[in-house]
């Protein structure tokens, strides 16, 4: 079972790694609803599964966005001005969402996922685009702004980026600058969403061995072996791809799967 879903993992990595740099969304999207589908082929119980698949998601995302964040860094694409005052919140909400997803039933935590990413999808294939921006609020708006993010963000397992850009593009920031800020703050979801998976899962005897807390260590060792080594390639062919025709066909998927999910 290790290693078959060890191997498996491999090829999820690249294949969320490669969307996620050609399509620029986040590896989340992709890793939760494959794990949610063959854990149980492996033996997880319908109880574990969520938990499980959400926590090695959000445990995979701290490596992919760390080298995401220093090439903005890099570039000077994070305001660190609006980044700083929502980054403790943003923490504070991933740890609260790790802690409310774990006294949530599986079905209902199925429900919220498949929910958010029927909203999330219809956005993508919508392709909006903002209008009549406003002027960026008050601080404690913005941290109001991140917990919210960041709670979400962990229920889900993704790192904070299909919400944070556009409501950072809609209050003014440069799309660029949003990129920027929400990859940090996908950091700091992943870094206190999982730390709380964790010690939400430590107290779970029907974890199988080669986990930690709810994280499951082969999974993750197989998706970072090759997430970030084809995010690189994605962002090559994004430039000789139909980006926004693609993004409106994996769009689509999503709202099937989500559908699916709802339906089972």
């Amino acid at each position: 079972m290790v290693i078959s879903i060890f191997i498996l993992c491999i090829f999820l990595g690249a294949l969320a790694g490669f969307l996620a740099g050609l399509l620029g969304i986040g590896g989340g999207l992709v890793i939760v609803p494959a794990l949610i589908f063959f854990l149980p082929l492996f033996g997880f119980s319908a109880e574990l599964v969520m938990p499980v698949a959400i926590a090695t998601s959000l445990a995979s995302i701290v490596f992919t966005t760390s080298s995401s964040s220093f090439a903005h860094q890099k570039n000077r694409n994070i305001d660190w001005s609006i980044t700083r005052p929502i980054m403790l919140t943003v923490g504070i909400g991933a740890m609260l969402g790790a802690y409310v997803a774990d006294t949530l039933s599986n079905e209902l935590l199925t429900y919220i996922f498949s929910i958010a990413v029927l909203l999330l999808a219809s956005y993508m294939l919508l392709s909006i685009r903002v209008k009549n921006a406003k002027p960026m609020p008050e601080i404690w708006v913005m941290k109001v702004i991140g917990l919210s993010t960041g709670t979400i963000s962990s229920i889900m397992g993704i790192g904070g980026g299909a919400i944070l850009v556009p409501t950072l593009s809609f209050f003014s920031l440069p799309i660029r600058q949003a990129i920027g800020t929400a990859s940090v703050c996908g950091v700091v979801v992943a870094v206190f969403g999982a730390l709380g998976f964790i010690l939400t899962g430590l107290d779970q005897p029907s974890m199988p061995q080669w986990s930690l807390g709810y994280i499951y260590l082969p999974a993750l060792l197989g998706i970072i072996l090759t997430s970030s080594l084809c995010a690189p390639l994605g962002v090559k062919w994004a430039a000789k791809l139909p980006v926004d025709t693609l993004k409106r066909i994996f769009a689509g998927f999503l709202i099937i799967v989500a559908i699916k999910m709802i339906w089972s």
